[in-house]
């Protein structure tokens, strides 16, 4: 089909990971469940092309109504790409960009990689970083080390501090586990002492398909998630609110103010933060990176006829579909909607497929807040 003669829609709220290098690393952290989809491609080089590279650039600003356009750089490890091919996306970036709009680049990174022509790059560039940290050194050691299984925490947090000190905005990822969990305190201190602004709770679930409803030991066990959310939260409450924001924390004031979440995990459907891969091959989501969600291809078919397709429309509509009947009459579910479909693989007490593995967590801790947010709400006239 020759794309040129389609009539292509011009779309706005959504985000696309790109994989310049896909789901190659320079670690090997013990629950990335990213690393086993180079089975998907057995005789690639995993490295975007220049025509490759070229095309989605140019078909995610051709898609994007927005004043701003925004790329989102993910692996893998996108640094292992090199400077030189991040330096190639910026000039074409800028070739590319029709006038009237702006265009800023997020890329999520390990950090190990990081070094001052990294970050005088990325400065220069405006760049925004999500760098993964587990929290102090006998957390994030625990599973996030190299090939050789050597420790990267002390890597991390120069990276982190080589970030700072250029002035780049960072957000830190911290993965809670079945470890880690168990210290909300401790680690929320140390975030805190480094001095992170920006931070986000990524609650680890690996599901066990030879177990049906189990999870690996890694896992951090649903309930000790919510009490984890809790202590935090009460803390921040108390002496952090506009010094630090911490995302699951932002998404549940969004209720107060009747905005609609911002984070795909709590909105009512799904579908708006599709994967391109390395060689252009489209994907419904991160999390379903397999051929039942492959949606095509950006060098046969446009992104934006695969973003608006049926296909994709369904995958994101399936999630308000499938909810349990005790979702849809939960007294928090306009701030959960039954969160990531990835997790439903658990029954509820009537016996009901699809619930979340974190539903009690997660709804021990949006209880735990209610009485706050509601407090906002009835202030939300004041700052009209």
């Amino acid at each position: 089909m020759d794309k040129k003669s389609v009539s292509l829609p011009v779309l706005s709220d959504f985000q696309i990971f790109a994989k310049p290098i896909g789901p190659v690393c320079n670690l090997d952290c013990a629950y990335c469940y990213y690393l086993d989809k180079k089975n998907l491609w057995p005789e690639s080089t995993f490295r975007m092309s220049d025509q490759v590279l070229e095309t989605y650039l140019t078909q995610h600003i051709q898609a994007c109504s927005d004043a701003v356009i925004f790329f989102s750089w993910h692996g893998g490890e996108p640094l292992m790409a090199g400077l030189n091919y991040f330096r190639k996306i910026v000039d074409l970036q800028k070739k590319l960009l029709p006038p009237g709009k702006t265009i800023l680049n997020g890329i999520q990174t390990n950090g190990t990689l990081l070094d001052e022509i990294w970050c005088r790059f990325l400065k220069e560039e405006g760049f925004m970083v999500g760098l993964s940290l587990d929290g102090p050194k006998e957390f994030h050691d625990r599973f996030r080390t190299d090939k050789k299984g050597e420790p990267t925490h002390d890597k991390v947090l120069r990276a982190f501090r080589l970030l700072s000190d250029a002035s780049i905005p960072c957000e830190v990822l911290c993965v809670v586990n079945s470890c880690n969990v168990m210290y909300p305190e401790k680690l929320y201190h140390f975030f805190k002492e480094t001095g992170i602004k920006y931070l986000t709770f990524l609650p680890l679930v690996e599901y066990c398909p030879d177990l049906p409803g189990q999870v690996s030991q890694m896992s951090v066990p649903s309930d000790l998630f919510g009490s984890f959310l809790c202590t935090v939260f009460d803390e921040w409450k108390e002496k952090d609110i506009g010094q630090i924001k911490i995302q699951i924390f932002e998404e549940t004031l969004r209720t107060a103010f009747g905005q609609e979440h911002s984070l795909c995990v709590f909105r009512p459907v799904c579908g708006r933060v599709p994967v391109i891969e390395h060689n252009g091959d489209f994907y419904s989501c991160d999390h379903f990176v397999d051929p039942e969600h492959r949606l095509g291809n950006i060098m046969d078919t446009h992104l934006a006829q695969m973003l608006e397709s049926l296909a994709q429309s369904d995958f994101g509509k399936a999630k308000q579909g499938c909810l349990p009947a005790c979702c849809l009459r939960c007294e928090v579910k306009d701030m959960c909607n039954g969160a990531c479909p990835k997790d439903r693989f658990i029954r509820t007490s009537e016996g009901d497929p699809g619930l979340n593995y974190l539903c009690s967590g997660y709804k021990k801790f949006f209880t735990h807040c209610r009485p706050f947010v509601n407090q906002v709400a009835e202030l939300f006239p004041v700052f009209l």
